[in-house]
């Protein structure tokens, strides 16, 4: 993973070089005509770390997942209050400035032959395309960007989006081994154009969204697990595989969690994850959590109708949430917790141990952590077995997905880790985030009438 200086994205994705006689008023120079296909995928790379990833909706979600807490009154986010016009810009985050560049990204790079451009374009397309999915269940797809056509595209059923992710996948990888065209370089931010990370990532992927489905309806667990279990063959194979975006962390290019979480806001860490930290004695304690201005390792209880003081609240540890963290996307952690949960639905709890130990581990490298320090925690959360192995794996990949997206999608399909609906809330724990207020003016359907408790197709 390389640092980076992160250009002005306006100019790129609004600015076309070259210019003709200026008496030509029949050109309107504001008006895109032609930009290259590195000029679309940086700012794309950068909109999906910063506004998906660790966005708007990140936050949320993990406000749910118990995580981070406001030191604001209830209700609020915590305890469960939200509104349709909540998830507007991460709507638009996804399918106009997401979505919608990569549809162009990918016609633009096959009409000139780039075929490793295609292969990034839909990879990144079935990233994007699955956060929506999992998000909200059904969503355009098949009938969107087609611009003035048709601007109230239908909805696609969720299943259906599953297999156009594996299809997106699948093409992505063969665009790469084709290797036509244009090479790709340091306008991919997060791999500098090595493409054999790429396809790696393209695996890991396929494994995430086949490992999402062991309880869908139809579906079967050991089928999904096999599934996993084989694209795993193929992807990530160290933490030099990540998918991460290293921000420079001068004024205009820090972190976003780092900017979520200035000493200004109200957004602290929730007492419910610093206390677990602390009660299993996890020596990633200080990596990932910030001493407070009291100099205290102290969450806010969720749901407290007190107002306590800022000061005596941690924030994100110097690991995640410095001005210069990287926000990690699809990691080789996960790749082997995936691995690990597979390999129990399959096997059991004594072939998954040891898959299970190199998941922690690789994380424990990833913040520096001796071997040593890893090697006492692992005995100290004890052997996998028949009946716990399920809620240590998830407990623990929760912790490398420390506040990733995922964490949503797995306590949903697993139950792990255990929550409970925290006091004062409005209603039960959300299963799924609310259709947009700018999608329900401007492209009405009956199923945006879902409510926060509604269960995805998948999550049955």
């Amino acid at each position: 993973m390389k640092k980076l200086i992160i250009f002005a994205i306006t100019a790129s994705l609004f600015f076309t070089g070259g210019c003709k006689k200026f008496i030509d008023v029949n050109d309107d120079p504001n008006s895109l005509l032609n930009v290259q296909e590195g000029l679309i995928l940086s700012p794309v790379e950068l909109n999906i770390s910063s506004n998906i990833a660790a966005g708007n909706v990140s936050i949320i979600v993990n406000h749910w997942m118990q995580n981070i807490a406001l030191n604001q009154p209830v209700p609020n986010s915590g305890t469960y209050l939200q509104n349709n016009v909540d998830f507007d810009g991460d709507w638009s985050n996804i399918y106009v400035t997401g979505l919608n560049n990569l549809n162009i990204l990918n016609q633009k790079a096959g009409a000139n032959g780039n075929s490793n451009y295609t292969g990034i374009a839909k990879i990144l397309t079935a990233y994007c395309l699955g956060v929506a999915t999992d998000l909200w269940g059904d969503v355009p797809y098949s009938q969107a960007f087609k611009g003035s056509s048709n601007f109230t595209p239908g909805y696609d059923k969720q299943e259906d989006i599953y297999k156009e992710l594996q299809t997106l996948l699948d093409n992505g990888i063969a665009d790469i081994n084709a290797a036509k065209g244009k090479g790709v370089g340091s306008d991919d931010y997060f791999y500098n154009g090595h493409m054999t990370e790429w396809k790696k990532l393209a695996y890991t992927l396929k494994a995430r969204y086949y490992i999402h489905l062991t309880k869908a309806p139809g579906y079967n667990s050991a089928t999904q697990a096999d599934l996993a279990l084989t694209a795993l063959q193929n992807g990530m194979q160290s933490n030099d595989d990540d998918l991460a975006f290293n921000y420079p962390g001068d004024a205009g290019h820090e972190n976003p969690i780092y900017l979520t979480f200035l000493p200004v806001s109200t957004l602290v860490l929730s007492a419910h994850v610093v206390d677990g930290f602390k009660t299993r004695n996890d020596p990633r304690l200080s990596k990932m959590i910030g001493l407070s201005v009291s100099g205290m390792y102290n969450g806010r209880p969720i749901g407290s109708t007190d107002l306590g003081n800022l000061d005596d609240y941690s924030l994100p540890g110097p690991f995640y949430g410095s001005p210069t963290s990287s926000v990690y996307i699809v990691t080789y952690s996960e790749a082997l917790f995936i691995k690990a949960e597979a390999t129990f639905l399959k096997s059991g709890a004594t072939a998954a141990e040891p898959i299970y130990q190199a998941a922690i581990k690789s994380h424990m490298d990833l913040l520096g952590i001796s071997a040593a320090s890893a090697t006492a925690y692992i005995a100290s959360r004890g052997p996998l077995t028949s009946s716990n192995a399920l809620q240590l794996i998830m407990e623990e990949k929760s912790t490398a997905d420390f506040l990733s997206l995922e964490n949503f999608n797995d306590w949903r399909r697993t139950g792990f880790p255990p929550l409970t609906k925290v006091p004062n809330a409005i209603s039960e724990i959300p299963r799924r985030v609310i259709y947009p207020e700018s999608e329900i003016i401007a492209n009405p359907q009956t199923l945006q009438s879902a409510k926060l408790t509604d269960k995805v197709w998948w999550d049955q």
